[in-house]
């Protein structure tokens, strides 16, 4: 108790968690935007369940890994190297989340470019989403997500409660952005493309960081941030060709 009463006094203990929930709140962005595409293809009255269960199996994911944070910090030890390169656990974590990412975001871009007659076929057939499936999707993006962003959290505090504090804050404000903006999505088809060609990028970045390419967050969403500013230009004017 007298720990707790001591952080609440500090002020640097105030400012690194502002810091870190802004940190948090931002890379989850990547998350949600997974979250939304991936329950879009739901049945539409068991798309707000779905968006809570996955939300919800994150924040117990992340805090559980918060339980374990000096066995999380090893993941950054190398275990093996290739060609001079050394790969820690957490590398290969990044690489395969990743990877799974681009191709999630490639079959949904191939999909969403095909025929309606073939997309038809699609929907009736192999791309079929289960509510299972999704979850399941979901907690692996989860996991490649909470890792990295725990290993970043703990690069910026070493007091336990902060990290949990900005991890359910996150998380929160994930739950409640959930669902306006799959319903922005699914009212906005252009918009989808932009959000797949996000993860994309998102995917592309976690496999260059997994390869030891330090690609700045920054960057990553300043161009995020750009093209969805073109779009909304794009979105105005067509409302107001048609009105």
């Amino acid at each position: 108790m007298e720990y707790l009463m001591e952080l609440a006094a500090s002020p640097a203990a105030w400012a690194a968690l502002v810091t870190l929930i802004a940190m948090e709140v931002v890379l989850g962005i990547d998350n949600l935007l997974f979250i939304s595409i991936l329950t879009n293809k739901l049945p539409g009255d068991i798309r707000p369940r779905a968006r809570r269960i996955g939300i919800g199996l994150a924040l117990i994911m992340r805090l559980g890994l918060l339980s374990m944070v000096a066995i999380i910090v090893q993941l950054t030890e190398p275990v093996f190297t290739v060609f001079d390169q050394p790969f820690s656990w957490r590398d290969i974590i990044l690489i395969t989340g990743g990877l799974f990412l681009v191709w999630k975001a490639t079959k949904e871009i191939h999909h969403t470019m095909a025929p309606p007659d073939e997309q038809h076929e699609m929907e009736g057939g192999s791309l079929q989403m289960g509510f299972s499936a999704a979850i399941v999707q979901i907690l692996i993006l989860d996991l490649v997500f909470s890792v990295d962003s725990i290993i970043t959290a703990v690069g910026m505090t070493d007091h336990i409660p902060i990290m949990v504090i900005a991890v359910i804050v996150a998380v929160l404000t994930m739950l409640f952005a959930a669902g306006p903006l799959a319903n922005f999505i699914a009212r906005n088809p252009s918009i989808v493309m932009l959000a797949l060609g996000f993860l994309l990028l998102i995917g592309t970045t976690l496999i260059a960081e997994g390869f030891g390419a330090h690609v700045s967050k920054g960057y990553i969403y300043t161009a995020m941030a750009f093209s969805a500013g073109v779009e909304g230009l794009n979105m105005l004017h067509r409302r107001r060709q048609k009105a």
